[in-house]
């Protein structure tokens, strides 16, 4: 579906999307490609590039003291590299027929056509606004770019009140209600699910409950939100569920995310279940040679269901953009997929996961084993040993690793990477127990907690063939 056009010898890449997806692909083209021979064109309808959403809520909290430290490139790099970047330019339509875009100027409203050769589309995420009363009212804040951060940083330096509520409970809820209380707010968490951090198994999520409670949050769980009520100047004054109301000064929206597929959709651009572009493994949209996409607006091959889901991490995001951007340039890439891999904290709570949760392997018709152990952080004599928890699920009879959950303290959290490791190998709780992982009393006991549930779900799945 691609429309040949010629313009000299030199093609023009046009970018939608200035952040980590669209931006690393722009410079990965630009590496691979002279300004002679490659005209780079980015559109981004804010204010910043290339900068750490995941980093937003320690800059809230303030554990980052600055926001530029958060911005890993900025806006002046990029042009110094012959990338044609224009901020504050929001694309309103695409046409893959004409190939070209339309792009309005958010400050004077000024619109023009712009036409390509190849186009990236690195969209990203909205954050999920539920169509309740009084959700878009002052004082509702959702957190997913820099712009917004510095929206609900504004709110909180005018507002005297010191009371919050979050609305979900998942990474960003959980994180941002840390950082409220950082800030010296009362913080309730309104959480429609039985646990905080549906992408746990609700018994581990009961061990992060516990966390948010002893650090002073409030948890309300089960509690569906009915709207926001609003005072007389118009502003947030509570959050309304079914049972209660309860007061808040600031809100904040910790919902999770849908891709922004918008404009693809209009397009006819495919998309998939959870309304994310299509691509295949080399990143193109599925049916069109000359457009990719990548970051929080694509949809990713699940290796351990073989399914495709939505997982808005700025870790795929670049990794996409790389591979975009030597495939745009000329080159040759591919992305095979993810495992779900993800950590986060609670104060010094870590929260770690990969792969399937109990309810993904029923989803997909697996049957499975599970396990759980307590274990420790270091050996159980050495000074400041703290205690970990870990869930493995295997396959019934095979033994294939299907997922780890990890809930523990410091050096909990970055032991999941040797679960995502095997879930990516393809490896059988029995073969995981052969790790040659380190040892040495500061790091870990004889036998890693990831091996003492592997030789466990090992022993559960050989007794249940």
């Amino acid at each position: 579906m691609s429309m040949s056009r010629t313009r000299g010898t030199r093609e023009r890449l046009v970018v939608i999307g200035g952040d980590a997806a669209g931006m690393s692909a722009a410079s990965q083209a630009r590496r691979l490609n002279k300004p002679d021979e490659l005209e780079i064109v980015a559109f981004e309808r804010g204010t910043f590039t290339s900068y750490s959403a995941c980093g937003i809520p320690y800059w809230v909290g303030g554990d980052v003291p600055d926001r530029d430290r958060l911005i890993a490139r900025t806006p002046e790099e990029h042009r110094a590299r012959d990338i044609d970047l224009r901020l504050r330019t929001e694309v309103m339509e695409l046409d893959p027929e004409g190939q070209r875009v339309r792009a309005r100027d958010v400050d004077s409203g000024a619109e023009s056509w712009t036409s390509y050769d190849k186009l990236v589309i690195a969209t990203g995420a909205r954050p999920i606004r539920p169509d309740l009363p009084g959700v878009d009212a002052p004082g509702v804040h959702g957190v997913q770019t820099l712009d917004d951060g510095q929206a609900l940083l504004d709110t909180l330096a005018r507002t005297r009140g010191r009371r919050a509520v979050v609305v979900g409970a998942g990474y960003i809820g959980v994180e941002m209600a840390e950082a409220l209380i950082n800030r010296g707010y009362e913080v309730t968490v309104v959480n429609r699910g039985s646990e905080p951090m549906s992408t746990l198994d609700p018994d581990m999520g009961r061990l992060v409950h516990e966390a948010m409670e002893g650090l002073g949050i409030t948890m309300v769980n089960d509690a569906e939100v009915t709207g926001i009520l609003t005072g007389d100047d118009g502003r947030a004054r509570a959050v309304a569920t079914k049972d209660r109301d309860f007061p808040a000064d600031v809100v904040v929206l910790g919902i999770g995310v849908r891709p922004e597929t918008t404009l693809a959709r209009a397009a006819g651009l495919p998309l998939g279940t959870h309304r994310g572009l299509l691509t295949d493994r080399s990143m193109r949209v599925r049916g069109y040679e000359n457009i990719w996409a990548g970051g929080d607006c694509v949809e990713v091959l699940d290796l351990v269901s073989g399914q495709q889901r939505h997982i808005p991490l700025g870790t795929h995001a670049n990794k996409h953009g790389q591979v975009i951007g030597t495939n745009a340039g000329g080159g040759y890439a591919t992305f095979p997929g993810v495992v779900g891999t993800a950590v986060s904290k609670v104060c010094d709570l870590e929260i770690a996961r990969t792969g399937l949760r109990e309810k993904d392997a029923h989803r997909v018709g697996l049957r499975f084993e599970t396990v759980t152990i307590e274990s420790t952080s270091r050996a159980g004599y050495y000074p400041n040993s703290s205690p970990m928890t870990v869930k493995m699920l295997a396959e019934h009879r095979t033994g294939r690793l299907l997922g780890v959950q990890i809930v523990g303290r410091e050096g909990a959290g970055k032991r999941v990477d040797t679960a995502a490791v095997a879930l990516t190998a393809g490896m059988t709780a029995e073969q995981m127990t052969t790790l040659d992982l380190g040892y040495a009393p500061p790091f870990s006991p004889v036998w890693d907690p990831i091996l003492v549930a592997a030789r466990k779900a090992a022993a559960k799945v050989r007794g249940t063939s």
